[in-house]
């Protein structure tokens, strides 16, 4: 059974292009019940989100900003949400901002059971990041499926700017995920190593690093080892993760 989400999107902090692939992105979760956009919609910036709202059927939220330098929209956003929990009408919440102002918000709403997923742009600070169960960044959701094939060369070059480095602390990270997992041989099933990575870094994503699945992207690290083996129903194969054992060579004379 889907889980039932609520789908808050901060307009003012969100660019309208990404709308569709983020909300094919949303529905491999659950099923967005509920899904409300805020802003002031009498500001010009906010013109391009209404093309897309009746095409999505996401529900503008009129929100007035009533003080210079104060983001009303955040306020909006919070009392909708907190409503929306004690309605008991979903399981979990979607929040689609890049804005540090919804940490409390994500966390409050996970201490009550809620799910909570995040959506933003990379540039979001690492406190909302560490407060959902998940974190999501838009820019790798940007679907090449309507590129022409005259511009796949120069849409890919683009999207290298957005793909992140396989550093020594995401190796790291990895491994010792592995590690936590692993039985006496020093297997662990590669499904709980996934589960076991978001649960320690919410913003962990395969796609990240340029990859679609975690699985080539473990193969893509030289330090672990892969086996895929059959499984207990017959209709699968279970892949299975390993580190590397270090050899240590001493130097005999």
């Amino acid at each position: 059974m889907d889980l039932k989400l609520a789908v808050l999107i901060d307009g003012d902090n969100i660019p309208s292009a990404y709308v569709k692939e983020m909300m094919e992105e949303i529905a491999k979760y659950g099923n967005p019940t509920i899904k409300r956009i805020y802003g002031d919609w009498t500001n010009p910036k906010l013109s391009k989100w209404k093309n897309v709202l009746l095409e999505n059927a996401i529900t503008p939220i009129q929100q007035y900003g009533y003080t210079s330098g104060k983001n009303a929209t955040d306020s909006a956003m919070i009392i909708d949400a907190m409503d929306i929990l004690y309605s008991e009408k979903v399981d979990g919440f979607c929040l689609v901002s890049s804005d540090s102002d919804f940490t409390r918000l994500a966390t409050r709403l996970r201490e009550t059971g809620m799910n909570v997923i995040g959506i933003g742009e990379k540039k979001t600070p690492e406190p909302f990041i560490v407060a959902c169960d998940k974190f999501i960044y838009i820019e790798i959701l940007k679907d090449q499926s309507e590129v022409s094939e005259s511009e796949v060369t120069k849409s890919k070059s683009l999207q290298k700017n957005n793909i992140d480095k396989i550093t020594p602390k995401v190796i790291k990270l990895i491994s010792s995920t592995i590690s936590d997992l692993a039985d006496d041989d020093g297997w662990a099933f590669l499904g709980d190593v996934g589960n076991l990575l978001q649960k320690k870094q919410p913003n962990f994503d395969s796609r990240n690093y340029g990859f679609q699945k975690l699985t080539p992207l473990i193969i893509s690290i030289n330090n672990f080892e892969i086996e895929q083996r059959e499984s207990p129903k017959g209709r699968f194969k279970l892949i299975y993760v390993k580190n590397k054992e270090k050899i240590i060579q001493s130097n005999k004379t």
